[in-house]
């Protein structure tokens, strides 16, 4: 299929990109790494086999231990949950364990398709929402954050999502606001009034480039 999508063009492979990775370059590899193979992702930003697999390698060798930004985040959220910890730590340039100790922080889970695919024919078992779990469920769902339910109940924030979909639950509109107001002040830096959120600290192009959604966990 995906070569039919990307059918190798020997005209197009002559005027394949040469010389150093831009920054946009470098983010749109990131989104592709991990669920895209490397000749696709080639074919994709019109790079050579060898640059692909050598920029890859050089993703593996950045290694960052400073503090998450919001742009990261926003990505690791994104990504989290279709692309192996292995991925995640080469495209974010930090460690297996900052990977999985940031995760667990924000209560992310796999896909359960991704699973699935990980390991062939075999299921994952979840634990069964019992009634006390979900009358609690009922009582916080409109007043808290999905991650701050998924900490109490000890549940990922996609299991939160899904039931409460699943039950037809709704934030009460005060919680709205508060999520309207966080996802200007994450997508722009800004507050509400237009002005600089002090708590946003301000990223170079590389990084917020590849942020493409809000906060999930609200």
């Amino acid at each position: 299929m995906a070569k039919t999508l990307f059918p190798s063009d020997p005209l197009a492979e002559s005027k394949q990109a040469r010389g150093p990775w831009t920054a946009e370059e470098i983010d749109n590899l990131k989104r592709y790494v991990g669920v895209a193979q490397e000749e696709i992702i080639a074919r994709i930003l019109g790079r050579t086999l060898a640059d692909i697999q050598a920029q890859i390698a050089d993703l593996g060798r950045v290694h960052s231990d400073g503090e998450w930004t919001q742009s990261e985040l926003v990505n690791l959220k994104s990504f989290y949950g279709t692309r192996t910890d292995e991925n995640i730590a080469r495209i974010f340039g930090r460690s297996l364990e900052a990977i999985t100790a940031k995760a667990a922080e924000l209560c992310l889970a796999k896909d359960k398709a991704f699973v699935r695919k990980l390991a062939g024919s075999a299921t994952t078992s979840m634990p069964r929402w019992s009634s006390e779990e979900i009358a609690r469920l009922k009582d916080i769902y409109g007043t808290h954050s999905n991650l701050e339910i998924a900490q109490m109940l000890n549940r990922s924030v996609k299991s939160v999502v899904s039931k409460a979909h699943n039950l037809k639950l709704r934030k009460e509109r005060g919680r709205l606001a508060e999520m309207g107001r966080q996802n200007v002040s994450l997508r722009y830096g800004r507050l509400a009034d237009g002005t600089k959120d002090p708590n946003i600290e301000s990223t170079g192009r590389g990084d917020s480039g590849m942020a493409e959604a809000g906060d999930d966990g609200s």
